[in-house]
């Protein structure tokens, strides 16, 4: 006996208005993409000697960040703050600054010229890079929200508050915001500035 089973016209619109709004946030979710802003870099001949830490302060004032900016230091206003990265050996201070993080040791590279960069990324949950890789090393400090990498060695969460250093130059890697609020994440980099900043890359 076949038993016929009529679904009213509110129930069958119901189903229709749910699977259009699972279409339509699939969409939306496909065309936002992972935001990345330089907000600092410059380019310098010698990297300082020993096992190196990016060091990350915050001042009050972007002038007082810029005159305190050593060689290796770069100084930008992101997220309301102003903050100064410098790039050095573990331990180091800058006069008049509140010490965020110190993160390292960085992997070392060696090239004729660097590149230091601060870069601001994120986005909403579930946007990634393409998986690229870069002629250096990138170091994270995440501001909200979690932010994943993943690369031939696995994948690593990063939650807000937290920092993490990357892989050694020319690592494949695919980086994304895999939390339930906007990723707003601080990425360091040093890399090598005779070649080109990032590369696209299959994944091994």
């Amino acid at each position: 006996m076949v038993r016929i089973v009529r679904l009213s016209s509110r129930v069958l619109i119901a189903g229709i208005v749910a699977i259009s709004g699972l279409s339509l946030s699939a969409s939306i979710a496909s065309a936002q993409k992972f935001e990345i802003k330089p907000v600092a870099e410059k380019k310098i001949k010698q990297l300082p000697a020993g096992p190196l830490f990016w060091r990350i302060d915050n001042f009050p004032t972007l002038t007082q960040a810029q005159t305190a900016a050593g060689p290796t230091g770069l100084a930008a206003e992101v997220a309301g703050k102003v903050w100064l990265f410098t790039l050095g050996p573990k331990g180091g201070s800058s006069p008049g600054a509140s010490k965020v993080a110190e993160i390292g040791p960085v992997p070392p590279i060696t090239a004729s010229e660097y590149l230091l960069r601060i870069n601001n990324t994120g986005g909403p949950p579930g946007v990634k890079t393409p998986v690229h890789t870069h002629p250096g090393t990138e170091t994270f400090y995440v501001l909200t929200g979690r932010l994943d990498q993943k690369t031939p060695h696995g994948v690593t969460h990063v939650e807000a508050g937290q920092s993490m250093v990357g892989h050694e130059a020319g690592t494949p890697m695919e980086v994304s915001s895999s939390g339930t609020s906007d990723l707003n994440a601080l990425v360091m980099f040093v890399v090598d500035a005779t070649n080109p900043f990032s590369t696209p890359a299959k994944m091994p």
